[in-house]
């Protein structure tokens, strides 16, 4: 067993409020979840209105489609116009890691 973690820190455009903030991350949450079949969640920067941190976990038997699934991921936040990338981090932990 495989299990992948993602988090991608994400900066706002023309966010002026906590509200608006979450109009912009929810959507995006929610496609991550639907199209990749993973575990998202907004983990970070909370009290922030311009900046997000989007934390992703996937478990497969593969360690290579556990990174598959996670590139992916990055790749559709880095193409939303909404959002910047500005950082992303990955992390694989496997059997041998124990």
């Amino acid at each position: 067993m495989f299990v992948g973690a993602l988090e991608l820190d994400v900066l706002l455009g023309d966010v002026h409020s906590l509200k608006q903030k979450r109009s912009v991350v929810k959507p995006v949450v929610a496609e991550l979840r639907r199209k990749f079949e993973v575990s998202v969640a907004e983990a970070g920067h909370l009290d922030l209105h311009r900046r997000a941190l989007i934390g992703v976990a996937v478990v497969a038997a593969d360690a290579e489609h556990v990174r598959d699934v996670l590139v992916a991921c990055e790749r559709l936040v880095a193409g939303r116009p909404e959002l910047e990338l500005l950082s992303a981090r990955h992390r694989l932990v496997g059997p041998e890691d124990e």
